[in-house]
C-alpha cells in the first residue's frame, strides 16, 4: 500500500507539473509572438495625418527642367502610389515619377525624424516591367537650403519591378548619394554619408533602363518604414527567463516537499514486518510457520543468508518456505528479505546520522553497496542519501518496534 501511495502522490505531481509545463510553453509562445511583433513597428507613408504630419504624393517630371516627359496620378489607398507615365528624350535629365512629401498639419513642408527605421518595404508593379528608381530627399544642415530640394541629398538604389508585382525590402541606412549631386554641390566624392533625421521625402520614378515614348503604368503598394525595437526582445527575455526560473524552483521544491510526504506516508503506513509481528502477538497454531518466520526475521541481516540457510535452520521443506511467503505475504523468499532489509535500512538512516550509507548496507545484510542503493531506490524512490534528508526523523515512526526487535528475535 505505502509504494503505491507513494507511485499515486508522485505521478499526480508529475501530471500537474506536466499541465503547468504545457501552460508555461503556451503563455510563452503567445507572449513571444506578442512581443516579436511590437518589437517591430511600422510607420506608413500615407496622406492620413500621423504624429502631426502627413506623406503626400505629387507627380515629379523633367518639366522642372525643361523636359517634356509626363505623370499622372491615379487615386489610391493609404500606403500606395499609383500613376501613369511616359518618358520622352527631349529634357537633359529625362525623369517621370512620384514623391511622397512631408506636410505638416498646416500643409507646410516639413522633414520627420526617422532615426531608428532600417528597411522600407512595398510591393512594385510595373507595365511593362523594367527596374525602377527608390530615393530619399534628407536635409542636410552643412549644406541645404530649406524648401530647395536640389540642395537636399538624395541616396538612392534601384529595384526591380514587373507586371506580377515584386515585393521589395530595401535598406534606407545603406543608399547611394549619387555623383551628380556631388558634383553640383562641389562635395568630395567620399561625401557619401547621410542622416535619416530630417527626412523630407521619398520618391519612385523612372531609372536609366526605362524605355522611351512608351505609355507604362506603376503601382507602388503597401509601403511601409519599419525599425526593431530591441527593449520588447530583452524583455521578452526577463519574462522567459524569470518565468523558467520560478517554474524550476517550484518544481524543485514542489518535487522535494511531495517525495517527503511520500515517504512519510510510506514510512508510517507500509510495514513489511507485519508477519512477524503477528507472530510475537497472535502465535501462528502450526510450528512450522512460526518456525520459518522467525527464522528469517531473526537472520535477515546475515549477508550469507538465502533459501538454503532457512531449510537447513528450520528443517523445513523447500517448497514449505516459498509457499508460506506466497500464502501469508504475496512475497518471494528474496522479496521479503529484500523488504526486511530494506525497512530496516529506512529506520537505521533517520536515526544513525553518523553512520555512513556502506555502513547501514552492511548492517541490515547488504556487502554491495551499489546493489544496496539500486534496491533502496527501486523502493522507496530516491537514494539513501536523499531519503536521510527528506525523511530525517520519520524512521521510528514507520517502524513503530524496538530498534532491534528484528534481530533479537
Amino acid at each position: 500500500m505505502g509504494t503505491l501511495f507513494r507511485c499515486t502522490t508522485m505521478q499526480e505531481f508529475y501530471k500537474k507539473s506536466l499541465l503547468f509545463l504545457i501552460a508555461l510553453l503556451i503563455v510563452d509562445a503567445l507572449l513571444a509572438a506578442l512581443f516579436i511583433f511590437l518589437s517591430q513597428p511600422t510607420y506608413m507613408l500615407s496622406p492620413t495625418l500621423r504624429d502631426g504630419i502627413r506623406w503626400d504624393p505629387v507627380p515629379v517630371s523633367d518639366k522642372e527642367l525643361g523636359g517634356t516627359s509626363a505623370v499622372s496620378l491615379r487615386a489610391a489607398g493609404p500606403g500606395t502610389v499609383s500613376f501613369d507615365y511616359r518618358l520622352t528624350h527631349d529634357g537633359k535629365y529625362p525623369f517621370a515619377g512620384t514623391r511622397f512629401m512631408a506636410k505638416d498639419a498646416k500643409g507646410n513642408l516639413a522633414t520627420v525624424d526617422l532615426r531608428g527605421y532600417e528597411t522600407i518595404t512595398f510591393t512594385a508593379r510595373c507595365s511593362p516591367a523594367y527596374p525602377m528608381l527608390f530615393g530619399m530627399t534628407v536635409f542636410d544642415d552643412k549644406v541645404s537650403v530649406p524648401g530647395q530640394y536640389i540642395t537636399y541629398r538624395s541616396p538612392g538604389t534601384y529595384f526591380p519591378c514587373n507586371e506580377q508585382g515584386v515585393p521589395v525590402s530595401i535598406d534606407i541606412r545603406r543608399l547611394t548619394v549619387p555623383g551628380w549631386w556631388l558634383s553640383m554641390m562641389k562635395l568630395p566624392p567620399s561625401s557619401l554619408d547621410y542622416k535619416l533625421d530630417k527626412v523630407a521625402q521619398f520618391s519612385f520614378g523612372s531609372s536609366s533602363q526605362t524605355p522611351f515614348d512608351l505609355d507604362a503604368h506603376v503601382e507602388i503598394s503597401n509601403i511601409k518604414l519599419h525599425r526593431q525595437d530591441y527593449g520588447y526582445l530583452i524583455a521578452l527575455a526577463v519574462i522567459l527567463v524569470t518565468g523558467w526560473i520560478v517554474f524550476g524552483i517550484w518544481f524543485f521544491r514542489t518535487h522535494t516537499r511531495t517525495l517527503a510526504a511520500s515517504l512519510n506516508s510510506r514510512l508510517k503506513k507500509d510495514l513489511p514486518l507485519v508477519a512477524y509481528r503477528q507472530l510475537t502477538s497472535q502465535p501462528y497454531r502450526d510450528e512450522e510457520k512460526a518456525s520459518i518466520l522467525k527464522f528469517i526475521a531473526t537472520n535477515y541481516t546475515n549477508p550469507e543468508l538465502d533459501l538454503e540457510g532457512v531449510v537447513a535452520g528450520t528443517g523445513a521443506n523447500r517448497n514449505k518456505v516459498n509457499d508460506l511467503l506466497k500464502a501469508e505475504l504475496g512475497m518471494t523468499f528474496t522479496g521479503y528479505v529484500n523488504k526486511l532489509r530494506l525497512t530496516e535500512a529506512a529506520r537505521l538512516l533517520t536515526e544513525k546520522s553518523a553512520a555512513t550509507v556502506a555502513e547501514i548496507a552492511y548492517l541490515v545484510g547488504y556487502a554491495n553497496v551499489s546493489y544496496f542503493n539500486r534496491l533502496f531506490k527501486e523502493e522507496y524512490g530516491c537514494t539513501p542519501k536523499a531519503f536521510r534528508t527528506l525523511a530525517p526523523d520519520q524512521g521510528s515512526a514507520a517502524v513503530d518496534t524496538p530498534p532491534k526487535m528484528m534481530g533479537n528475535g
